[in-house]
């Protein structure tokens, strides 16, 4: 349908009509059934029959045949025969699951996150669902909050570079493709820093801070071409973002351009009353119009309130009818009005839906983003080694994580199989204890495990939190193992056994007390439906271990949070004991592990930086950023050497350091970054084209500007380890243009 006949349609449509289309049910309501997988209180609204069948879009139950069913009865009523969107929070995986998010962003690998997001896409598009709302581009520094599973972590490029691969894959060249699905960013804006870490609690930070850290991976999703944006529920300049012009309108669409839908999250709209800026729905409805929001979903707001809002002037015909074409050109693009079912296919379910192929490619990424924090000559382990697990992760298959769309845990493999499968009679597994929903911790068995692993030459320990426990409403202010596990740990290296922690969570835990005693330590995150099986290929050696730190492990509770790229203070904390500065009187300030950090079974050297400046002007280079007009200023090489007697990968990470600005900038920023793999003794070049682009950041003015004078080019394996060199880049000169 082109443009032209999208616009007679929207002409022909009534009021009701349109503050319909603009509304999102679950498709159970349609049926009169009680909506399922609710995320949110649900207020009674009373929507007639026949306006229910009016709505625009559905979130929620999938499946091809339930769909097709949908769409069938929706038409049959439809006057219009507009097709109804259906929307769900596929985040990591249908039904083959892939790692959680923050465990993707460990990869350091987009390219796998792309074909990974695209196969989540082919098992999404032949159940029905036309629009996924991922990626979670928001930056997280606060591990208490539990929607850290979510993002990839601390770093606004890695976060970026991940959320524009993730929208590549979900969305490919266009996505009324086959096999193809909308993809829709979240939450639009700086969800990630709730005071406190608490779920949906209040966000304040200052512009810059805003600009600089939070807001440039949405951009990057929105330049990569998401169709869709979702609002988050917080405050953002004391102004909810579900009403919020300037993010919006000013950023949103006037600065960057953006001409998709943009969707509330659960009830937002009307939560506007409990954030005390609407007295009621007409004034909910009233400004969320005006912030150009598209579509209210799971209240009724818009649908209650938009005659009488037009009616009193309050609102205008034009801010409806923006919405509403956004509504219907994104149908277009899906290719609904042509083919309202899309890929939806029952016989394609059965072949796609946990295949062969998925499971192996899922197997791949969980081998990529597990990180071995600590390896003191446990791992791998010996071939002839007798090897026992215990915890309460040996023995389950819940390991998918938090919002895994319809994973089964009861048919996923678990370690104490995986393991099993090739160590056979080696293996040695205690009476694994389970979490149980409402319980502070596991059943205390370690004397019994103790007994029973004590002729085993290494012990594995499986713990971790539950998987209920992170995610949307699961914030924590205690991150440490719960006592019968670090019990567990504690007691097995007492009896003289060599311990290997593996851990099982959705964010970074207080791991500290249990450290000292365990002589290896595999962060193995939620990582989804064939993440036992990589495990154990790391564990027993089939695999090097290659993941970095995407989110710093803090040292303790106290100290978050705790992230890489912070700013100095005029008091910088020294080597030396001094009482009067920025420092904690019981505690460093580094972290536990710092971002970019992970160890592998061989040795990697990074070293020999050289940097050679271009000529003054440089030459314009591709940016990742997108941003036009991007000159070359420096490049900078390493050499990268494999030391060890195995062959591996690793991550070569590019950061600068603005060394003197108009504003106070970050200590260190991470600015590209190269995987490598080397074979033992072989070495290769690593280099980075250092850009304008790289050195810039938003100024007092909110200008995206950078300032000639001395920086810091600094390449190593982690933020904290890296060789640096002084540059110093003049203004430009001779009549370049800006």
């Amino acid at each position: 349908m082109d443009k032209k006949d999208l616009l007679k349609l929207a002409a022909e449509m009534t009021l009701e009509e349109k503050a319909l289309q603009m509304t999102q049910l679950s498709p159970d309501m349609l049926y009169h059934l009680a909506p399922a997988n609710l995320t949110g209180p649900l207020r009674e609204w009373r929507f007639e029959d026949e306006e229910l069948w009016k709505v625009g879009s559905t979130l929620g139950p999938l499946g091809a045949s339930y769909l097709k069913k949908l769409q069938k009865d929706y038409l049959e009523r439809s006057g219009k025969k507009i097709p109804l969107l259906f929307m769900s929070d596929v985040i990591h995986g249908y039904v083959t699951i892939m790692p959680i998010p923050l465990a993707q962003g460990c990869t350091f690998d987009p390219e796998l996150t792309e074909e990974a997001a695209a196969a989540v896409a082919k098992e999404s598009a032949v159940s029905g669902l036309h629009v996924t709302f991922s990626p979670m581009a928001d930056l997280v520094r606060d591990p208490r909050w539990g929607r850290v599973m979510e993002s990839c972590g601390e770093d606004p490029y890695l976060n970026g570079v991940m959320a524009a691969a993730t929208v590549r894959g979900y969305q490919g060249r266009d996505p009324r493709e086959k096999g193809k699905i909308a993809s829709c960013v979240k939450h639009f804006a700086a969800y990630g820093q709730p005071e406190g870490g608490r779920e949906y609690n209040t966000v304040d930070m200052s512009r810059g801070v805003l600009r600089d850290f939070y807001l440039p991976a949405y951009e990057a999703a929105i330049r990569a071409g998401a169709a869709m944006v979702m609002t988050s529920f917080n405050t953002v300049e004391r102004t909810p973002a579900t009403c919020s012009r300037f993010l919006l309108r000013k950023v949103l669409r006037e600065e960057w351009g953006f001409d998709g839908v943009v969707i509330s999250d659960f009830s937002a709209v009307e939560e506007l009353m409990n954030h005390s800026v609407a007295a009621d729905d007409l004034e909910a409805g009233e400004k969320s119009i005006h912030a150009g929001m598209d579509i209210e979903m799971m209240s009724g707001v818009y649908a209650g309130t938009l005659r009488r809002l037009l009616e009193q002037g309050r609102i205008t015909q034009q801010e409806i009818d923006e919405c509403v074409m956004r509504i219907l050109e994104l149908k277009n693009r899906l290719g609904l009005f042509e083919n309202p079912y899309k890929d939806a296919d029952e016989q394609e379910e059965q072949r796609l839906l946990y295949c062969g192929e998925h499971l192996e490619l899922a197997r791949r990424f969980a081998r990529e983003s597990m990180v071995l924090l600590k390896n003191q000559s446990a791992l791998p382990i010996e071939p002839s080694a007798k090897i026992g697990l215990a915890g309460p992760f040996a023995c389950t298959g819940n390991i998918l994580g938090g919002w895994h769309c319809e994973g089964k845990p009861e048919r996923t493999e678990t370690l104490q199989h995986a393991l099993e499968t090739v160590c056979g009679d080696r293996m040695v597994t205690a009476m694994s204890t389970h979490f149980i929903r409402g319980e502070k911790d596991v059943p205390d068995q370690v004397e019994e495990a103790v007994e029973r692993l004590k002729d085993c030459d290494i012990c594995i320990a499986a713990v971790g939190e539950p998987e209920w426990e992170t995610g949307e409403a699961s914030s924590k202010t205690c991150l440490r193992l719960s006592a019968s596990q670090e019990k567990l740990i504690h007691a097995l290296k007492a009896a003289g056994k060599k311990v290997v922690t593996v851990i099982f969570s959705g964010r970074p835990l207080d791991i500290a007390p249990v450290l000292e005693d365990s002589d290896a330590v595999l962060q193995a995150w939620f990582p989804g439906s064939a993440g036992a099986g990589a495990a154990a290929d790391i564990l027993l050696g089939k695999y090097n271990p290659s993941g970095r730190l995407s989110m710093s492990f803090p040292r303790n509770v106290g100290q978050i949070p705790v992230y890489y790229n912070y700013y100095n203070t005029g008091r910088p904390a020294a080597a030396k004991a001094d009482n009067y500065v920025s420092r904690y009187l019981d505690c460093p300030n580094s972290p536990l592990f710092p971002f970019g950090y992970g160890l592998s079974y061989t040795t990697f050297a990074c070293e020999g930086l050289q940097v050679e400046q271009t000529a003054q002007g440089g030459e314009r280079c591709a940016c990742e950023t997108g941003r036009a007009g991007d000159r070359a200023v420096c490049t900078a090489s390493v050499r990268v050497s494999n030391r060890g007697e195995r062959s591996g990968e690793t991550v070569v990470q590019l950061y600068i350091r603005d060394v003197s600005a108009s504003v106070v900038r970050p200590m260190t920023e991470l600015k590209a970054f190269r995987r490598i793999s080397l074979e033992p003794g072989e070495e290769a070049q690593a280099a980075f084209t250092v850009t304008e682009d790289m050195l810039s950041f938003y100024n007092e003015e909110e200008q995206w500007a950078w300032e000639p004078g001395a920086f810091e080019i600094m390449v190593g394996l982690d933020c904290e380890h890296v060789e640096k060199k002084e540059i110093f880049v003049p203004a430009r000169t001779g009549g370049l243009e800006e």
